[in-house]
């Protein structure tokens, strides 16, 4: 457990790890995190736009709508296109296909 945790997490199956990427426009991997298996995929996603050029576009799933992950794009003048918020943001279907 903790920060030591080399990857490996405990859930109802035992000892599993998480492997978090963020793709470029063209599938390839840009940024990559290794976690345990229990850690949520948006806890990571604040450390991953760190990876992600100023001015770019940010398409994430509804598991990724929070306010802490809007904000940390905003920070770094990236657009954030996530569908499913009851509070209106911009929201580009056409691109988020």
């Amino acid at each position: 457990g903790g920060s030591c945790d080399r990857g490996m997490g405990r859930s109802r199956g035992g000892l599993s790890s998480k492997l978090h990427a963020l793709v470029d426009a063209h599938g390839r991997p840009i940024g990559l995190t290794l976690t345990g298996g229990q850690v949520h995929d948006a806890c990571e996603a604040e450390a991953l736009i760190k990876v992600i050029p100023a001015g770019a576009t940010l398409l994430g799933d509804k598991g990724y709508d929070s306010n802490a992950i809007r904000e940390a794009a905003a920070a770094r003048d990236i657009w954030a296109n996530i569908p499913n918020r009851k509070q209106r943001f911009d929201f580009s279907p056409w691109l988020y296909k």
